[in-house]
């Protein structure tokens, strides 16, 4: 079978499953237009600001446009949030107070939120909260990849203040969390008065129909260069739910008593705007590239993660090689068939914050944006490649053929 018959096959098994992506898309793009329209979005509010940004009313509308979508209280989405861990640690630093401790209820978090927590004993990174007194525990998930309620419930001590979780698989093989699985814990955790609940939302926004700020979460953290900038936001993060909880994080951003009143952009909005309208399509196209190569490598008889018509809540589609080689190839494939630095031959190297090396391909207009076509993963045992993004489906689909072709010649 050549590898576009096999493409074709694949393409033919997963029809009924594009048809669930796409009508997600369509709902999400009626809640988006919905929140458009209700702020009165218009050119006005694209234009930049420079120093303090005192008034700046495209920030605000933008931020103002993101509570709605994700049905919370108050949003900080700003341009100058580095990354999704940069996010990710403003709210933690934020929630918490020297002498509080930190539960994670699924498990050891993403490998660079372990030098933000201070437990990642082998690379203790300066300012880490380990070092303002912040303690760390968590409770790992269940057998089969879900969040253990009881051991929370045996977990939270009489200093837990903040229970973080993470909703994507991240890199380990377990399936992401669905929003609604957030729930039953942000009841048990608002059980225990002043504990809040925070959750990395990264590679899942607009995958399912609900949020987990939708479903009791306190704090919904996430970057604009994965799934909700669309693939145009050029950098930035986000983080929203409770009134509260958003100013702890907004003063935590600038300064108490100043919070979200300030914080210029000089080259405008425009882009997150238009790139949060472009979301649920481009997440569409992520997924259908994703399920097209869980049907194609479940074909080839190797381990896939969803499986090809498993419900998914993000957008990562993990890929067991079994040996450093293939992995290598795979990315290497991935990366000869993108738009920016095709001719680039990627190769495993320490990249900070992680314990093993990372192959990583990743050819994106904004550098490192993970809703675009990449895939990157440590070279440790089983060899895991987890792609995700694509910003056009027929892309993935080209993408695919030319990692299976440079995998082929090895």
């Amino acid at each position: 079978m050549t590898i576009e018959e096999r493409i074709l096959e694949a393409e033919k098994k997963t029809e009924a499953v594009f048809r669930r992506h796409e009508a997600m898309e369509e709902l999400w793009t009626r809640r988006i237009l919905e929140a458009f329209r209700e702020h009165e979005i218009s050119y006005r509010h694209f234009a930049g600001t420079t120093g303090y940004g005192n008034g700046d009313i495209g920030r605000d509308a933008l931020e103002n446009v993101f509570a709605r979508v994700f049905g919370a209280g108050a949003a900080v989405v700003r341009p100058q949030i580095a990354s999704g861990t940069a996010a990710l640690s403003l709210g933690v630093f934020a929630l918490t107070h020297p002498g509080d401790e930190i539960l994670s209820a699924t498990g050891r978090p993403y490998d660079t939120m372990e030098q933000v927590l201070g437990i990642n004993e082998g690379k203790k990174a300066p300012g880490a909260l380990s070092e303002y007194g912040v303690s760390y525990r968590q409770a790992d998930l269940t057998e089969d990849g879900k969040i253990d309620l009881e051991g929370v419930e045996r977990a939270i001590g009489r200093n837990t203040r903040l229970v973080i979780a993470q909703r994507s698989r991240g890199y380990a093989w377990r399936p992401a969390l669905m929003p609604e699985d957030f729930e039953p814990l942000a009841r048990l955790v608002h059980a225990h008065p002043g504990v809040l609940l925070m959750v990395d939302n990264c590679y899942g926004e607009f995958v399912c129909s609900t949020e987990p700020s939708m479903h009791g979460a306190d704090l919904l953290v996430g970057s604009l260069i994965k799934n909700a900038g669309g693939g145009l936001a050029p950098s930035g993060g986000y983080l929203l739910g409770t009134e509260e909880a958003v100013e702890r994080v907004a003063a935590r951003l600038t300064a108490p008593g100043i919070g979200r009143e300030v914080g210029s952009y000089g080259p405008g909005y425009q882009m997150f705007f238009q790139g949060l309208f472009m979301a649920p399509h481009t997440v569409c196209q992520a997924m259908k590239t994703a399920v097209l190569a869980s049907q194609v490598f479940t074909d080839m008889g190797m381990r896939t993660d969803p499986a090809p018509d498993a419900r998914r809540s993000d957008l990562i589609q993990a890929i067991q090689f079994g040996s450093p080689e293939r992995l290598i190839r795979f990315c290497q494939g991935i990366q000869m068939a993108s738009p920016v630095d095709s001719m680039a031959m990627p190769e495993p190297w320490a990249m900070p914050g992680y314990d093993d090396p990372v192959i990583m391909a990743a050819g994106t207009f904004v550098a490192g944006a993970s809703v675009e076509l990449s895939a990157d993963g440590p070279l440790r045992e089983p060899y895991t490649a987890y792609l995700q993004g694509s910003l056009t489906y027929q892309h993935g689909r080209i993408a695919l053929m030319q990692a299976l072709r440079h995998m082929n010649e090895s």
